[in-house]
């Protein structure tokens, strides 16, 4: 990670998790080329969260190949806001880690 990224993480890991909205994330990418503690994937979207979405909400995922953003690394994230403020859908919100 730069220095520069690294100065716009404001919380130690793990007090904040990253929660991506899959009816909103089109798979972009973006969260994972500007996260500098490497939180993201793109992943094909699981059956069981393709079936719970609203019907606008599966075509648009449809559409976009079936694709999602998901966060095995979690715990690392550090807070900087960096998703949030690349997600062209604006999938992604940073919640405190004990909501």
């Amino acid at each position: 990670m730069d220095r520069e990224s690294k100065e716009t993480c404001r919380l130690a890991p793990g007090v904040v998790r990253p929660i991506v909205d899959p009816a909103r994330c089109e798979g972009k990418a973006a969260c994972m080329s500007v996260c500098p503690v490497d939180v993201f994937e793109i992943i094909r979207i699981p059956k069981d969260t393709y079936e719970g979405l609203p019907f606008f909400a599966k075509f648009k995922v449809w559409a976009h190949g079936m694709k999602t953003a998901v966060t095995p690394n979690a715990d690392a994230c550090e807070a900087c806001g960096l998703c949030v403020s690349a997600c062209p859908e604006n999938a992604i919100r940073l919640l405190r880690a004990d909501n």
